[in-house]
């Protein structure tokens, strides 16, 4: 029964954040870790996402060529594509805000434990690495927030693109969205390539934390 009783605690423990980050590292993961760890799932999340909305673009492009005997299936197929797109997003900004989380924590108690230093040598040292993973996780973050903000107007393109179906099931409706394949695909292609840039910089801070 104790034993029920402490994993539950701990459970509900890590549903708060702050309290969540400081029971793990009581468990024996430091903040550190916490923030690797973090960084490669907004990183895999990211990719899940960039594979999601390159499924959403082709399921629109195969619209420009449906038979139209078939508008409701399409229209059905671009909906759900669409609600795959918007969770796997949400799943990239949580992802993000947790990596923020545990580097604002870790950053800060580094920042407070160099003035318990004695030794001005190590002090300076502590402080340099401080410097440097903090440069690297700047560099991260501008990388996964600019990734972060290009999800949004793909999004309403997508969701633009559904509505009109929803209430235009017919050979016109898919003229009209013909006009708009070319803007789309180019939003889908920054997206992506801010997403590459983004996974990239998380390999590379993986990577070098890993040194350290």
């Amino acid at each position: 029964m104790r034993t029920f009783l402490i994993a539950a605690l701990v459970s509900m423990l890590v549903g708060c954040a702050s309290t969540g980050i400081a029971v793990r590292e009581a468990l024996g993961n430091p903040k550190r870790e916490q923030l690797v760890d973090r960084v490669q799932k907004a990183r895999d999340d990211q990719q899940q996402a960039k594979a999601q909305f390159s499924s959403a673009l082709e399921e629109f492009l195969a619209l420009t060529n449906a038979d139209t005997r078939d508008l409701e299936k399409t229209y059905e197929r671009l909906k759900r594509e669409l609600t795959r797109s918007e969770s796997q997003a949400n799943t990239v900004r949580d992802r993000i805000r947790d990596v923020e989380r545990v580097a604002d924590a870790l950053f800060k108690e580094w920042n407070a434990e160099l003035a318990q230093y004695h030794s001005d040598e190590l002090r300076r040292s502590s402080q340099q690495q401080l410097d440097r993973t903090k440069a690297r996780y700047d560099d991260l973050l501008a990388a996964m927030k600019s990734a972060e903000a290009r999800m949004q107007p793909v999004l309403n393109a997508f969701n633009d693109q559904v509505l009109f179906l929803k209430h235009n099931l017919n050979a016109r409706a898919i003229a009209s969205l013909d006009r708009e394949v070319a803007s789309v695909q180019n939003n889908v292609a920054k997206l992506i390539d801010e997403m590459n840039a983004s996974i990239e910089q998380a390999n590379a801070f993986i990577a070098e934390m890993a040194k350290e």
